[in-house]
């Protein structure tokens, strides 16, 4: 579930997902910073109670209240802040984990916020709380290894016809429709022409569908699985490869 609400300049937003076993404030506060760092390979980071990325101040936070169930941070400033003001909180309860931000107002406009940082910001809290979520109970049967092969060839192959068809084959333009092809197709249904003819689909580790900007950052991470021969793309973006 996620909400996006406006009040004049100020920012509300709402995330949650469910979890088998109760958390801790503590468990949810050192989780949210160890996101931070591990999805942006130690790129950005906390300091204190500041978000950084090098020398550069991009959020600053009061110091946490963290309670039986819950964390919560004032926000207080940084280069992504129009001003101080707002809440980030962080609560366990009822079986869900619930991410929210209440008050916020972007250092960016409105009409160019929810056109870049707003995507950012949404991708970073839906993939944290997948990571409270964990991997189990899993979403359902992995995909064999082989038809997970087999249905990359056939994609593929797809993407190099549709390339063809549209005029002389560029690597732009192929790279364009890949792309444009496999975030369509994982974010609607979560299968690819490879997937239907195998019989497999893409799912977040809640078995929830993937979210577009969550789709892109698996779609761009395979390069690096294909490198290190270790699934990255799916460690990273929460999500599995499944059969049915």
């Amino acid at each position: 579930m996620r909400v996006v609400t406006w009040d004049g300049a100020r920012l509300s937003t709402t995330a949650s997902v469910e979890i088998a076993t109760p958390l801790t404030g503590t468990v949810l506060r050192d989780a949210y910073l160890e996101t931070a760092r591990a999805l942006t390979l130690g790129l950005v980071g906390f300091r204190g109670n500041s978000l950084v990325a090098g020398p550069l101040e991009l959020l600053r936070f009061g110091p946490p209240k963290v309670t039986r169930r819950a964390v919560d941070w004032t926000i207080e400033g940084g280069l992504l802040a129009g001003r101080p003001g707002g809440h980030l909180r962080v609560e366990a309860v009822g079986g869900r984990v619930e991410a929210t931000v209440t008050g916020y107002t972007p250092g960016l406009p409105r009409f160019i916020y929810p056109l870049t940082q707003l995507h950012v910001h949404l991708l970073f809290t839906r993939l944290y709380l997948l990571r409270l979520h964990g991997r189990e109970p899993a979403p359902g049967v992995p995909a064999a290894p082989r038809d997970r092969l087999r249905a990359a060839s056939v994609d593929v192959a797809f993407c190099l016809t549709l390339a063809g068809l549209t005029g002389r084959r560029r690597l732009r333009r192929t790279l364009a429709i890949t792309a444009a092809y496999h975030v369509a197709c994982w974010s609607i249904s979560g299968r690819t022409l490879g997937g239907m003819v195998m019989r497999h689909r893409v799912v977040a580790v809640d078995g929830s569908r993937l979210t577009p900007t969550q789709s892109l950052l698996r779609l761009v991470l395979l390069p690096v699985s294909w490198i290190v021969r270790r699934p990255v793309h799916d460690e990273v973006a929460c999500s599995e490869v499944i059969e049915g």
